[in-house]
């Protein structure tokens, strides 16, 4: 499993506009996505920085809907996005939600899977 990691700075006091956006019209989106499993979004409170992590099947999903998708998401958020949002394509190691355990994961090795570039899942930092 995958997880696309995106740190976002919301323009001043957009963050009910931002939910509201993107539970209406991004999330929609995300649902018709081959291989996209779940999206967990935070806010800092009374603050104006946004992570969201959408979890993936596998890697090429993930990379595929930052390709070809993703720009159109970032349309829709245009009006409440200050700056460039930041993006990492990472590797999940654990989860207890999806019952993922580190000794459980694929050896990126033995799966074949490149890591240049791809740290391992940090839910806390994006």
């Amino acid at each position: 499993m995958f997880a696309r990691n995106i740190s976002i700075h919301l323009k001043p006091n957009t963050l009910a506009d931002f939910t509201e956006t993107f539970e209406k019209e991004v999330v929609p989106v995300l649902r018709k996505q081959k291989g996209f499993q779940d999206e967990i979004t935070f806010s800092i409170p009374g603050g104006a920085d946004v992570i969201a992590i959408s979890l993936w099947d596998n890697k090429e999903n993930a990379e595929n809907y930052n390709r070809t998708t993703y720009p159109e998401v970032l349309k829709l958020l245009a009006k409440v996005i200050d700056g460039t949002p930041n993006v990492r394509i990472s590797e999940v190691v654990h989860s207890t939600f999806h019952k993922i355990a580190a000794g459980a994961a694929p050896s990126p090795v033995a799966a074949g899977v490149a890591t240049a570039g791809v740290a391992k899942a940090s839910v806390a930092v994006a």
